[in-house]
């Protein structure tokens, strides 16, 4: 394959995984999503109302927030001009390759591969940004 084919398989893969995530294909768990929040997030999100900013902003409140919006913390610019809503779909989109889905991002993560752990972490973050 060459690299435009490769991008393009990522792309076409990433889509399929969304849309079978949010269509209710995987389970959510959110009991589990806490474990992955606790062990791939926590060390730069806090997600508690006036919670401070890490490395990353705080997460309070995130769905159906629009991209670099959140106070309290410096986004960089193409997150605010990246202009989303966060949504199941959007925030799944952006975790399983933040780099790729959003060139010029300053979040580190590598991404969430496997959709059962998206599903479980949304599943949490939706419980406890409330």
């Amino acid at each position: 394959m060459t690299g435009g084919q490769v991008k393009s398989w990522i792309g076409v893969t990433g889509l399929l995984v969304a849309g079978l995530w949010a269509s209710g294909a995987w389970a959510q768990d959110a009991t589990k999503g806490e474990h992955v929040f606790a062990t791939q997030c926590k060390a730069c999100h806090t997600l508690e109302r006036g919670g401070g900013t890490n490395m990353g902003p705080n997460l309070y409140r995130i769905f159906g927030r629009k991209s670099g919006t959140g106070q309290g913390y410096g986004y960089s610019e193409v997150m605010r001009r990246f202009g989303i809503v966060w949504d199941d779909t959007t925030l799944a989109s952006y975790l399983r390759d933040p780099k790729s889905d959003m060139p010029g991002t300053k979040m580190v993560f590598a991404g969430m591969k496997n959709p059962g752990q998206m599903a479980d972490l949304i599943a949490y973050l939706k419980q406890a940004t409330q």
